[in-house]
């Protein structure tokens, strides 16, 4: 199910009306009336403006696209179970046909449902897998059908222009090699298919083929896992909240454990009569307990009350009173789960696993004094340099790391890893027996054998010891601008000191120390 324009229509412009969403300067998606005018997509400002003065212009809003498609999936959840958003504006799924006497009637019966949410444009795909029946509603008439007759997803995806594929590189260099169709992609063998273009190119070349492997992952609505209490009077001490509010995060862990969840972060809202006084998320590296829930609420009450909350007397943000007192009182306190995990992916193995509870709490209490990102956890990822080995994020974030360590690096120097990285390489030196200035060739041949060293420009030299490499590295030679060719060396001097050293061009850096 395909809704046009859907960020015309998320913003509440009318289609009668020339208006067009801008995302980064360019047009995202314009109005049927601009379209007329001759405003097109990818167009920039100032040209839809010459093209259309009287255009309305509104800055994209990818929130309010996402909430207003949110309602959208509701409503079709309440005709059928298990919607799959793509994004917004487009969602696949899987209805019985016969249920409502037939793929057509069905789609009518669908598309009658969002009409009633005002939304007037919106149109039906059938076929065998979600990217041929994506195009088919892209052919269909508004409020209409474009049915793909069983086992012919290939016959009608062979007849799309190459222009439909995603990935705008990949698009440009097929059609430059005279590719112009899916079904003349789909031709070409599979083997040189995924040796010339990679896993990108496999995968449309299945699908042009009418295969479509992606699985279709249904949404799950997610059930209410708010927990709180109000008090009634407010209570004005820190200690008393925690207290008072030791079952209510007892109830809190339960009921994420009764839908099988755990919770890697949750939002801690402290009221105040009817203002929000405090409002936080908390993260945790591993998943949060009563306890834990109890620990992030007691610092958080004491960072507010130290931070000087006004109370009804006082308005100059500060507080006479003891440092854990709240002049105006503690309304109300909620945990609101945001982020959720199945409880199997934290379950300890038999010698138990995760960080030692005192670690993680000493740095989830330094995090509360001096804020979230100052206290960093470092986690190996794949890379060729030492710096691009390590990857930095806050203490609790369960950041998925983007280069993988086992996979395959070329050029990576062997372990073990130097110590010492420095931030800014230091220009170094680096001569011949007879003090010629060594490099490395095309080849990756070395110049001269290295004898003499200096680790910066003010250091003095000093004879080589040992020294093993090079690891020559030629990385994106396919971009002009970002190219770079390095080669880099394991430096022993005679003081017995370990160095990395990096040629880089013509100029040599000093990358690491090993202690």
């Amino acid at each position: 199910m395909w809704c046009p324009d859907w960020p015309v229509v998320a913003a509440g412009l009318p289609a009668t009306v020339p208006a067009a969403v801008l995302a980064n300067g360019e047009v995202l998606a314009c109005s049927p009336a601009a379209r007329v005018e001759g405003v097109r997509r990818g167009m920039r400002r100032r040209d839809a403006q010459a093209r259309c003065p009287e255009l309305r212009l509104v800055e994209r809003a990818p929130q309010v696209e996402a909430q207003r498609f949110d309602e959208v999936l509701e409503a079709l959840e309440q005709l059928t179970p298990g919607v799959a958003p793509i994004r917004p504006g487009l969602c696949a799924l899987r209805v019985p046909p016969r249920y409502y006497g037939g793929e057509r009637e069905t789609a009518a019966v669908l598309a009658e449902r969002i009409v009633e949410l005002g939304v007037w444009d919106v149109r039906c795909g059938v076929a065998d897998g979600a990217f041929a029946a994506e195009h088919a509603a892209r052919r269909a008439l508004t409020q209409d059908v474009w049915i793909v007759p069983p086992g012919g997803s290939a016959d009608f995806v062979g007849e799309l222009g190459i222009d439909v594929v995603e990935d705008a590189a990949l698009a440009d260099l097929l059609r430059r090699l005279g590719v112009r169709t899916l079904g003349a992609f789909a031709r070409l063998s599979r083997a040189d298919v995924r040796t010339r273009f990679g896993d990108t190119g496999a995968l449309l070349h299945r699908l042009a083929q009418g295969e479509d492997p992606r699985p279709v992952a249904r949404r799950q609505a997610p059930p209410e896992l708010v927990a709180g209490s109000a008090f009634e009077p407010p209570l004005e001490t820190s200690e008393a909240a925690v207290f008072s509010l030791r079952t209510t995060a007892e109830q809190c862990v339960a009921q994420l454990a009764h839908h099988g969840l755990v919770a890697t972060a949750v939002r801690i809202e402290v009221d105040s009569g009817d203002t929000t006084v405090q409002a936080r998320t908390w993260r945790h590296p591993a998943w949060f307990d009563a306890a834990a829930l109890l620990d992030r609420l007691r610092w958080q009450l004491a960072a507010g009350a130290s931070a000087g909350v006004p109370g009804p007397g006082r308005r100059d943000g500060h507080s006479p009173g003891r440092r854990d007192e709240y002049r105006q009182g503690i309304g109300a306190v909620r945990f609101v789960p945001e982020e959720t995990s199945a409880v199997a992916e934290h379950a300890d193995t038999l010698f138990g696993s995760g960080p030692d509870a005192q670690v993680e709490r000493g740095a989830a209490r330094v995090q509360a004094l001096i804020g979230p990102e100052a206290v960093q956890a470092l986690r190996t990822q794949g890379g060729r340099a030492p710096a691009d080995q390590v990857h930095a994020a806050p203490w609790g974030e369960r950041v998925a790391v983007a280069r993988p360590a086992e996979r395959p690096w070329p050029g990576q120097i062997p372990a073990p890893a130097p110590a010492t990285v420095f931030a800014s390489p230091r220009p170094a030196s680096v001569a011949g027996a007879e003090g010629q200035r060594v490099i490395v060739t095309t080849r990756g041949a070395v110049s001269a054998v290295p004898a003499h060293f200096r680790v910066g420009a003010a250091e003095p030299w000093q004879q080589v010891a040992a020294w093993a490499g090079p690891w020559p590295v030629d990385e994106r030679w396919w971009d002009e601008a970002s190219a770079r060719r390095v080669a880099r060396f394991q430096v022993v001097g005679v003081d017995g000191q370990a160095w990395l050293l990096v040629l880089d061009g013509d100029t040599w850096f000093t990358e690491a120390r090993y202690d």
